[in-house]
């Protein structure tokens, strides 16, 4: 490969990425959905827990439609690859979190367990994207 003047070399590993726009993407629109049913769910924890359980969720919560979108503005797929995989830990997260508070009965499980659905299904739409990406890499 030849070296073109204020053109660097891509590693192969480094295969460059098509720019997605992270508004279109089902994985984002979910995870918006889910930072507003976990914002709603955690006004039901006690206020004890404002700067404990609720800051927590709530800030990963967040985390996922932002690493996202993060990732949709990054140069290679490699980099898209692994924003995906901090938001898929997110969702692991949230998923411990909402075990915590069904197990210490802050929230009744019938309010957690919908909940829990689209976090799982999160997970899987993420899951299945990352698989993809590297079948491509």
């Amino acid at each position: 490969m030849l070296a073109v003047p204020g053109q660097r070399l891509r590693a192969k590993s480094q295969k460059q990425k098509t720019m997605h726009n992270f508004r279109n993407l089902d994985i984002w629109k979910n995870g918006i959905k889910l930072v507003k049913e976990i914002y709603q769910l955690s006004v039901l924890l006690h206020d004890e827990e404002k700067f404990g359980l609720t800051s927590q969720i709530r800030r990963v919560a967040v985390s996922v439609p932002s690493n996202i979108a993060e990732g949709c503005s990054c140069s290679s797929e490699i980099e898209y690859k692994r924003f995906l995989e901090i938001a898929e830990r997110s969702l692991f997260e949230i998923e411990t979190l909402l075990i915590i508070i069904t197990e210490l009965t802050m929230i009744a499980e019938d309010r957690v367990n919908p909940i829990m659905e689209k976090v799982h299904t999160e997970q899987r739409m993420i899951n299945n994207l990352i698989s993809k990406i590297k079948a491509n890499i």
